[in-house]
């Protein structure tokens, strides 16, 4: 199992997310009069600040061109966590699609990213304006919309939550040397990290079989019922067409009337717009008795030409995991003392 490659680029979206929320910033500094006389956008980079702060310390020179201005803020991702209080089933999986086919998917695990974002400035003035324009946000969370998983289109909340603040005054030496008031706010990211996503959709349950036996000893016991259980279509999927209206259907009307009632036989589902029906009486060549709004459908109004679609099979295969469905129960008793066997498929 390990050794599988896959690459969700999960952590590095989070670092992203985490980025994009503090990357439109800015500051305003007004004359005496009130008037706004600039407009600054603050800069965002990804790096630890010890690495800005050297460059300020190198190029102390305001003159040069290449010196690096400050307001700015820089951020890292410093620590990743597992987080047990959001654990999950460890083998528990679910059906996701891609939008074509099904793919099987582990559970995702929880896992807690740390973050440092450093407010970098020369006047305290300009870091009370970003911090400010910062901290409303985080009562204590903030929630980010990530799409984790693209390949099947798992989009989840992370909850970005502000763990703490500090000041510093970096300040030494002589007048020369530039200042750097140090604003540090601490956030932990509460994403998730997902494993291999299977590329077919073997493992999906499509039955489901249980065997019953009387005694209760395991090495005598012998099935003597069998209750199996498939997934029911509850809605048209192949739109096979199989006759139409030729008179309308009220609410309470219990026989409809086709082109050829032959196409029919006693206890088809068939269904006509929403609404679910079961033969149960081939009246003549046209009419067709049912039992109206089945499997929790409502009964409506069917005007003429409208389509009646059977519900067979073929549209069970077709069922979508997402859908609402129902199913198909059926119950066999046996007296040959024979015992299914799950690799085999067959009983012996």
């Amino acid at each position: 199992m390990l050794g599988t490659y896959y690459y969700h680029e999960i952590l590095r979206k989070t670092v992203i997310a985490f980025g994009t929320l503090f990357n439109d910033i800015h500051i305003r500094h007004k004359d005496a009069s009130g008037t706004g006389v600039s407009d600054m956008k603050v800069a965002l980079a990804y790096g630890p600040v010890q690495k800005f702060l050297a460059r300020l310390e190198q190029q102390p020179n305001l003159n040069k061109a290449t010196t690096m201005s400050l307001p700015r803020m820089s951020f890292e991702m410093n620590n990743v966590t597992y987080d047990p209080t959001r654990k999950a089933g460890i083998t528990q999986t679910y059906k996701a699609s891609d939008g074509t086919n099904l793919r099987k998917v582990y559970m995702p695990v929880p896992y807690n990213i740390g973050f440092e974002l450093n407010v970098m400035t020369k006047l305290n003035d300009d870091a009370l304006q970003i911090v400010e324009q910062i901290l409303p946000y985080f009562q204590p969370s903030f929630n980010l919309t990530v799409d984790l998983v693209s390949a099947i289109g798992e989009k989840r909340d992370i909850s970005v939550v502000l763990d703490n603040i500090s000041f510093e005054d970096d300040y030494e030496g002589d007048y020369s040397t530039r200042r750097a008031l140090i604003y540090t706010l601490n956030f932990t990211a509460k994403t998730y990290l997902f494993g291999p996503v299977a590329e077919s959709p073997e493992g999906l349950i499509k039955k489901v079989q249980v065997d019953y036996a009387i005694q209760l000893d395991k090495g005598q016991s012998r099935r003597e019922l069998r209750y199996t259980a498939t997934p029911q279509a509850r809605k048209d999927y192949d739109s096979d067409g199989t006759d139409n209206l030729t008179e309308e259907m009220t609410k309470t009307t219990s026989k409809l009337v086709c082109t050829n009632s032959a196409l029919f036989a006693i206890n088809d589902r068939i269904i006509i717009g929403d609404e679910i029906m079961r033969v149960n009486q081939i009246v003549d060549a046209k009419t067709v008795g049912v039992d109206r709004a089945i499997d929790s459908t409502i009964a409506g109004i069917h005007n003429v030409n409208a389509a009646i679609n059977k519900l067979t099979t073929a549209d069970d295969a077709l069922i979508d995991p997402d859908d609402s469905f129902g199913f198909n129960e059926t119950s066999s008793y046996f007296a040959d003392s024979a015992t299914y066997s799950p690799t085999r498929q067959t009983d012996i």
